[in-house]
């Protein structure tokens, strides 16, 4: 099975609704004109359709893209909250969602750090 990074830092997703005919050409342009990033930086960037029942991620490796796709062939996936364009998440919840967990229910509990120094 081929899954994104659970380690990765950021992912960005795109809330609006995309026309599922796009490739790796139409969505490449979506992330620079659109969401005015790179599409070449190596960041993971997803894709929904209007049903919330296809994924698309797409992202640059060295030297070209990789488009990864999940058709769901039952239920739908979950957007996470906000009001931008684009939000970010973590690897670990971008394979959440994919599993079809709602990312927007989970709370994990705050990170605790001590200053032993002080």
């Amino acid at each position: 099975m081929i899954r994104p990074n659970k380690n990765l830092s950021t992912v960005f997703i795109y809330r609006r609704f995309i026309d599922f005919r796009k490739q790796v050409n139409g969505l490449s342009n979506l992330v620079q004109y659109a969401l005015k990033r790179n599409p070449m930086s190596g960041d993971l960037y997803v894709f929904f359709n209007r049903r919330m029942d296809k994924v698309r991620i797409l992202y640059w490796e060295r030297s070209g893209f990789v488009l990864y796709g999940k058709y769901l062939e039952k239920d739908t996936f979950s957007l996470p909250r906000g009001d931008a364009d684009v939000v970010s998440i973590t690897g670990e919840q971008l394979n959440w969602l994919l599993d079809g967990i709602d990312i927007n229910l989970i709370v994990p509990h705050q990170r605790v750090v001590y200053d032993l120094a002080g």
